[in-house]
């Protein structure tokens, strides 16, 4: 087992003067709900119970985020406890082989992922204090492990935008500005991201820095901490259906046990609640689905309030809803969460136990292949995640084949990949792996579909049997670069090829494409491959050290040739092989843009491509010279109204001088119709009078004929058009609606045909209809310049890695 060293680097020293526990208000200087407390308020009261209580409690922080705020976890036992606690941890961790004889309940309380549900972190002060205080019996077999703020830029992005907006006093009145934040709320992260979908998929820098930390202690029981709408009563365990069929009885009834100790809670003291219903336990990136698929009771506890809450808002009932109460109720949860695992040690210590050893699945091994960038992609996630692999040798193996949806068999060699569900994460494996997850109810939260093989664009075999593989790494060899070369070539596949391209452009080397496949020295390159040639770089100071130094610092192969005159295709002098532009990029935010759609943008640029990017302001677009950039982006959002006649235009006039228009999701959308540009809406079939007349008890169960609940479908592709360069002939996309458009006239690179039958996921039976005959992903030619449409979303989430390499070509490969 990996050790703790690198985190009790981090713990803050104590102070070694004596001082005396207070509790939040008291130190704070206001009672504890009467203001939003900053991040660093908070820091500095959990540094000062570290101080004070340091035979209780250790202080680590684990990272920082992005607008550098310390991330913290608070370790908090009995003294005892507190002294051997990395013997508590490794005695915990011997579970996981069948072993050991553990005693204490590891309990993880994670507050405001979503960082305007504000509550969560002043609820964490109280109950940090109360288990110090008058609950501190709760503490003589049980550790618990506390983050305060998950999401501290968004929090304090909302506490900082609250304290310049509300009234003195706060006013309860909804409609108070107090109650209605801007466009980027303070929900996500720094770059828009919502952390709470980000568990499995490690995307974003706080979730990689907190699971390095929770691999190393795997608790018992996890709770998620957030807020709902203003309206809602409180929710709490257990959760609703569907739950995903790898969570364990003893998961679902200790959800339940749970629930009853905090019902009678709510009860005594007269609160609402509810309880299995809205959120569900399928999708795998949840802060209650990732514990549990790693062996925990996991849950989400949901306040009302939110950021509409203020310090008091009144309800559509009447009621005043204040944060004082949200804390109370946060709380009182947390307490009894606590007190449930203390009562219920050696259980939770024999189920954890059992649940790393009961994982016989139907699929033994998955077995993939693919593109060398793409693997080293998925191992670089499955490390994170403390997945064990290894690689196969040469042979065949046979399963259900994830190209074709039937059982088939694919030929292996010693880069072929595979992971097994003989391992402790095996159940992760499984969850993360599998074709397609089995869904009790379409009635779900989020995605229904997420697999990992299609996500990454491997071929790949489930199999029932046994796989011999070693589990040495493969190390990739990077031949010498050649330095006396006419020109220096290289693939394009991958978004490694991506970055690397986009290294040399911004270093000012000039770099050339090719659109048609060629034959040189015996090596075949396919379009999109990269051309450097000397020629072509002659005014850039010390080109070849450049070009090696890029090369070496991406891990790229260059291969080099002593001719422009190649044996098939097109010489390196024809029409055919073009210059790629070093474009200049521009994407719009603020309303009409979705947040999520927009930080999916901002971060692949800055944090994936690392290409430079300017962000234009909706509410000053339309004063830009847009003829100061190459490629402006819409991302998706809700863009009605926002395209009147005089911004359209402008537009439009920019394209047809030669500008790129990537229009993605929702903002296709806003620029068709008449007065637009041509791509066309599939129509929704007009409802029938039966289903006009449905009950209103059923009208959401029906509705879902109409809908995708992120569901993955085959894709036919054209690898000959420049948008689908580096791929083959076919794309598996992850769709997140039924929104569907025409194919184009030409120019259509990604679509679906007449089958759209899901290979994983859930479609409801009009949506299927709908997306029938559709496009993808497109491009038309529009005067000298172009629209490049991408109806599904290759950027989801940061997660979809095979859709990458679409956006790149929409940015590189395409004129």
């Amino acid at each position: 087992m990996s050790k703790l060293l690198p985190l009790f680097l981090f713990f803050i020293p104590a102070v070694v003067a004596s001082q005396v526990l207070q509790s939040p208000s008291e130190f704070l200087g206001y009672e504890l709900g009467t203001q939003f407390s900053r991040h660093h308020e908070v820091v500095d009261y959990y540094q000062h119970i570290a101080n004070t209580e340091s035979s209780r409690v250790k202080l680590v922080e684990y990272g920082q985020t992005h607008e550098r705020r310390p991330l913290l976890l608070a370790f908090v036992s009995a003294s005892e406890n507190l002294t051997n606690l990395e013997a508590i941890r490794e005695e915990h961790l011997k579970a996981l082989r069948g072993q050991g004889d553990a005693n204490k309940a590891i309990v993880w309380l994670s507050y405001n992922v979503h960082g305007n549900e504000s509550v969560c972190t002043e609820a964490s002060m109280k109950t940090i204090h109360e288990l110090l205080t008058l609950k501190s019996n709760l503490l003589q077999n049980t550790v618990v492990i506390i983050d305060p703020c998950l999401n501290p830029d968004g929090r304090d992005r909302y506490v900082n935008w609250y304290n310049q907006y509300k009234n003195t006093p706060y006013q309860v009145d909804p409609n108070s500005k107090e109650h209605r934040e801007g466009w980027w709320t303070g929900r996500s992260n720094h770059y828009m991201f919502d952390l709470n979908r980000d568990w499995a998929w490690l995307t974003q820098l706080e979730s990689q820095q907190r699971l390095k930390v929770y691999n190393q202690w795997l608790p018992h029981v996890h709770v998620d901490f957030h807020e709902q709408g203003v309206n809602n009563p409180y929710y709490f365990a257990p959760a609703a259906e569907p739950y995903h069929e790898v969570i364990t009885d003893f998961q679902r009834r200790f959800q339940e046990t749970v629930g009853r100790n905090h019902a009678g809670y709510f009860d005594a003291n007269g609160w609402f609640y509810f309880t299995k219903e809205v959120f569900d336990l399928f999708y795998p990136s949840y802060g209650d689905t990732y514990p549990t698929y790693n062996g925990a009771v996991g849950m989400t506890y949901e306040q009302g309030g939110s950021g509409r809450a203020g310090l008091g808002v009144i309800s559509k009932i009447g009621d005043t809803l204040t944060l004082k109460d949200r804390i109370a109720h946060h709380f009182t949860t947390g307490i009894s969460t606590i007190e449930v695992a203390s009562q219920n040690t050696q259980k939770l210590n024999e189920e954890f136990k059992k649940f790393y050893q009961n994982n016989s699945y139907k699929y033994k091994n998955y077995v993939l292949n693919g593109n060398a960038d793409k693997i080293n992609a998925l191992t670089t996630l499955l490390k994170k995640h403390n997945i064990e692999f290894g690689f196969a040798e040469k042979g065949t193996v046979k399963g259900f084949r994830y190209s074709t949806g039937v059982a088939g068999s694919m030929s292996t060699d010693e880069n072929s990949l595979v992971v097994s569900t003989d391992q402790p994460k095996g159940t992760l494996v499984k969850v993360l792996f599998e074709p397609e997850a089995k869904l009790t109810d379409s009635l779900t939260y989020d995605i229904t579909a997420w697999s990992l093989p299609y996500a990454y664009g491997l071929d790949a075999v489930a199999t029932k049997n046994a796989v011999v593989s070693s589990k040495s790494v493969k190390e990739g060899t990077i031949p010498k670069f050649p330095v006396d070369s006419y020109a220096y070539l290289t693939d394009w596949n991958s978004m490694d090829d991506a970055r690397f391209l986009a290294a040399l452009l911004k270093n000012g080397i000039r770099v050339r494409k090719a659109t048609t496949p060629f034959v040189i020295d015996n090596r075949s390159y396919e379009r999109g491959s990269l051309i450097i040639t000397t020629g072509d770089n002659q005014l850039v100071k010390n080109f070849k050290t450049l070009l090696s130094n890029i090369a070496k610092e991406h891990s790229k192969s260059i291969q080099g040739v002593a001719t422009g005159l190649v044996d098939e295709g097109k010489d390196f002098g024809s029409s055919r092989v073009q210059m790629i532009k070093t474009p200049k990029v521009a994407i719009l935010s603020g309303e009409p843009t979705s947040t999520l759609r927009f930080g999916e943008i901002w971060h692949f640029f800055e944090q994936q491509l690392h290409y430079p990017v300017t962000v234009i302001g909706a509410e000053y677009a339309n004063n830009i010279d847009l003829s100061k950039y190459h490629v402006l982006i819409l991302p998706g959002g809700r863009y009605s109204g926002y395209f009147k006649e005089d911004k359209l235009e402008k537009i439009k006039e920019w394209v047809r001088n030669g500008g790129k228009l990537i229009a993605m999701g929702g903002a296709i959308r806003g620029i068709q119709g008449e007065d637009g540009f041509g791509l066309q809406p599939i129509k929704k079939e007009q409802d029938t009078a039966a289903s006009k007349l449905m009950p209103k008890e059923n009208l959401q169960r029906e509705s879902m004929k109409d809908a995708i609940t992120g569901a993955i479908f085959k894709a036919k592709v054209d690898n000959s058009h420049p948008l689908a360069y580096g791929y083959g002939d076919q794309y598996f996309t992850l769709k997140l609606g039924s929104g569907s458009y025409n194919y184009l006239e030409r120019g259509n690179a990604v679509y679906l045909t007449g089958a759209t039958e899901p290979v994983s996921g859930f479609a409801g039976s009009n949506a299927k209809k709908k997306i029938q005959n559709s496009l993808v992903f497109g491009m038309d030619n529009y005067g000298r310049g172009s629209v490049v449409y991408m109806v599904d979303n290759p950027l989801f989430r940061g997660f979809w890695e095979n859709g990458k390499l679409f956006f790149a070509n929409a940015l590189f490969m395409v004129d």
